[in-house]
């Protein structure tokens, strides 16, 4: 049974056990990260869903498992989709009897029926009525201020026990502080993830003497876990999740407005147990305006991990598989480029390193970090640094970018046996990574460069070089900039190892780094020829570089640069802005729109997608060869886009472009005249004067005569007076009426009675 969070998971098997009459470990157990109680008894494994893909990674056929349920699916996280797409797989390669139920109270049932191709079994369950409360508008930066308000007018106004629900720990931790000044005799208590397990226990069990009690939680309390006594809920209505930038390759904590179903699983905290009330933090204007569902988390996640999972599996395209939300392609090719730095993948398939760090409970960069600090002989200091990297920053903010402070609070900490909030929880995953490796702690003291070659086995893309003459600014490898505080004490090194840092517009501001020694980084030194497209200095530069990633150690031009590589080089940057660096004129567009048209009149026709966005994707197919002597912004605008595209087509397509799109016709008069072409496929334009179509019975057609021209007659003046694509009906009727205007406008030139018998005349033709 999959549970999203580890508090639900060890609460879940803990009553399920009380059921039986047992403890857990027996028939109910539990399985989550670093932590586990099961026995050769245990039936029912309660597990949290990254454990499920690691067992899936062991025994894909989960030989020994009969049923996998899928709880609370309705909070979409990423590890749920994963497994539930490799249990899928499994169940329809290796185990057609094994069987899974997705369980959810608010989730588009009938859609995942479809996807999965799954019955739908609906239970009403037992929900007490649940009063629902607008308080009004809210404050974000007043939050926990506001949510205190609220929560002291139930207090008073109503009774049981409290849930309020806050995006995260610091403004639990506010409002906390601020009721424990207003409220006497009442139990307080903060619930969220980062907690103990004691403490977080003692906010879900009722109070030992019977005080009242006040929950503050994070949407940990959200699905899962019935806090008994609660018949109150409070809700700010904001929540927090971690957002991912593939443009940065950085994850953001973000808190966010929640969702009408995260809205009423948090209501439905109340009326678990009896009759009750949820005051909610926001109008009746702003409730109408809610997202119905919440964001799924593989939208908006780090997809290395799940990439990794996927190579472990043997899978390439994961397009292939029944994913209820597809993942974002941007965000998969990020992750495969990621994997592929760090070595877990070579040409797209896993290598023997990247099996190595799927065996590791955490994500593959640290994993990556720990094998190569077992190679090195600096496990006790990456067994730390990873623990450190994963939970919260316990020192304050203004300590500084440090991480070396850290290491050595925490070892500080750990050798003189203290209880310190904030680092327990830190000592015993570093305590757990160093079971994996069978490692001996260490409290000494070390080198804190060893720190920073860590973090670049880690982040090899975020290796930090000092910007000359900009104090505290440095560009990272990955070309980005980022800051520290003018203040800080590593502001003026000359290079950084930067582990933490926020993926803000223009320069990034850095939060955790280590410094880095430059003899470290020859290895990583690399001798390139770059070739660029410079727009801002107007055209091609080549230059022979010594360069780590982005950052330029050393810079010489290069007199003979590859014909291909210069090549290769104008095509990325016209795929990216030719449409502004070549002459897309006239001539040209309605070039493409002649095909384009074609195309759409022509259900079986087999013209090409000349469209600007296509053309320019596909310009090496046929824009290389003219580059050769491209040098400059100006040479691009000079090249003959309409020759080198109409050549493009073959001697058939070109004649029948000719014959079945003319790019002009011949009238009455003699006159060759253009036609307007459209993109979308509407009616060619002929804008023609009048007197220059006099005898004409039938509207000129093209495509084969499929296609009528629209005729937009115009005045001796070329100023219109007729749009039609019907010429025999406008010279039967509408023509007289035009006739009386133009006679008295152009009272010199001649308007016969009969417009069928009259000569048609390309000049003027004036009264005798």
């Amino acid at each position: 049974m999959l549970e999203p969070r580890r508090l639900a998971a060890r609460t879940i098997a803990m009553r399920m056990a009380d059921l039986l009459g047992e403890k857990v470990g027996e028939t109910v157990g539990y399985r989550i990260r670093f932590d586990h109680k099961v026995s050769a008894r245990t039936r029912i494994e309660v597990v949290t869903e990254g454990i499920l893909t690691r067992m899936l990674q062991s025994d894909n056929a989960l030989e020994k498992v009969g049923l996998v349920i899928f709880d609370e699916y309705h909070e979409r996280s990423i590890y749920a989709d994963i497994a539930l797409v490799l249990c899928r797989e499994s169940q329809q390669i290796l185990r057609p009897d094994m069987r899974l139920v997705v369980m959810s109270a608010t989730f588009n049932i009938p859609q995942l029926s479809d996807i999965l191709k799954a019955p739908v079994v609906e239970s009403q369950g037992r929900q007490y009525p649940v009063e629902i409360r607008h308080t009004g508008q809210r404050d974000l930066m007043l939050l926990p201020e506001m949510t205190a308000r609220v929560i002291s007018q139930a207090v008073n106004n109503d009774k049981g026990d409290i849930l309020a629900f806050l995006p995260g720990e610091g403004e639990i931790r506010q409002c906390e502080a601020i009721l424990r000044q207003q409220l006497k005799n009442i139990s307080i208590h903060p619930l969220y993830g980062q907690l103990p397990p004691a403490a977080q226990m003692a906010a879900i069990l009722p109070h030992r003497q019977g005080l009242r009690k006040v929950v503050l939680a994070t949407s940990i309390a959200e699905t899962s876990l019935t806090i008994e006594g609660v018949s109150i809920v409070v809700d700010s209505g904001y929540g927090r999740t971690m957002r991912f930038d593939a443009g940065t390759g950085l994850s953001r904590l973000t808190t966010i407005e929640i969702s009408r179903d995260m809205a009423d699983q948090r209501a439905g905290r109340a009326g678990r147990l009896g009759p009750g009330k949820c005051y909610r933090m926001w109008s009746l204007a702003d409730d109408s305006r809610l997202q119905e569902h919440r964001l799924p988390e593989i939208t908006e996640s780090d997809l290395a991990p799940m990439m990794l999972d996927m190579a472990i599996w043997g899978i390439t395209d994961i397009r292939q598989l029944p994913w209820p939300t597809e993942p974002p392609r941007g965000h998969v090719a990020q992750a495969i480029d990621t994997l592929h730095q760090l070595g877990a993948l070579e040409n797209g398939k896993i290598t023997p390193h990247g099996k190595e760090m799927a065996q590791l409970p955490c994500h593959p960069r640290l994993a990556h970090m720990l094998i190569m600090a077992k190679q090195s002989g600096q496990l006790q200091l990456a067994t730390d640094l990873a623990a450190l990297l994963e939970e919260r920053d316990p020192m304050p903010r203004d300590t500084g970018i440090d991480v070396n402070l850290r290491i050595e609070m925490l070892r500080r900490v750990r050798q003189q046996k203290r209880e310190v909030r904030g680092w327990n929880r830190i000592i015993q995953v570093a305590d757990s990574y160093r079971q994996i490796f069978k490692n001996q702690v260490d409290n000494g003291p070390f080198d804190p460069f060893e720190t920073g070659l860590l973090l670049v086995h880690a982040y090899p893309e975020r290796i930090a070089s000092a910007r000359p003459g900009n104090n505290a600014q440095f560009q990272l490898s990955n070309g980005s900039y980022v800051m520290a505080s003018h203040t800080d004490d590593l502001a003026h090194e000359p290079w950084l190892a930067v582990a933490h840092m926020d993926a803000r517009e223009g320069t990034g501001k850095i939060f955790l780094a280590a410094p880095l020694n430059p003899k470290d980084l020859a290895p990583m030194v690399k001798k390139t020829d770059n070739i660029i497209w410079d727009g801002r200095k107007g055209g091609l530069t080549a230059s022979t570089d010594l360069r780590i990633g982005s950052i330029i150690l050393q810079s010489r031009p290069l007199s003979h640069p590859d014909p291909d590589q210069v090549t290769q080089t104008i095509c990325r940057v016209i795929e990216k802005d030719g449409g502004h660096l070549l002459d897309f004129n006239e001539k040209v567009q309605q070039w493409q729109n002649r095909l384009l048209s074609l195309s759409l009149w022509n259900d079986d026709s087999q013209w090409p997608d000349v469209s600007t966005a296509t053309l320019l994707e596909s310009c090496s197919d046929w824009l290389a060869p003219y580059l050769t002597q491209v040098k400059k912004n100006e040479d691009l605008k000079k090249l003959d886009l309409l020759s080198i595209l109409h050549y493009h087509l073959d001697r058939q397509q070109q004649k029948d472009l000719d014959h079945l799109a003319p790019a002009a016709i011949e009238v009455p008069s003699g006159s060759k005249i253009q036609l307007s072409y459209s993109a979308d496929g509407s009616a060619p334009v002929l804008a023609v004067r009048l007197q220059e179509m006099f005898g004409l019975a039938d509207t000129p057609t093209v495509n084969n005569g499929r296609q009528p021209v629209l005729l937009h007659l115009l005045s001796p003046g070329f100023k219109p007076v007729q749009v039609t694509s019907d010429l025999r009906s406008f010279w039967n009727t509408t023509y007289f009426e035009v006739r009386k205007e133009l006679r008295n406008r152009y009272p010199r030139h001649v308007w016969p009675d009969d417009p069928w018998t009259e000569k048609a005349i390309r000049g003027v033709k004036r009264k005798k």
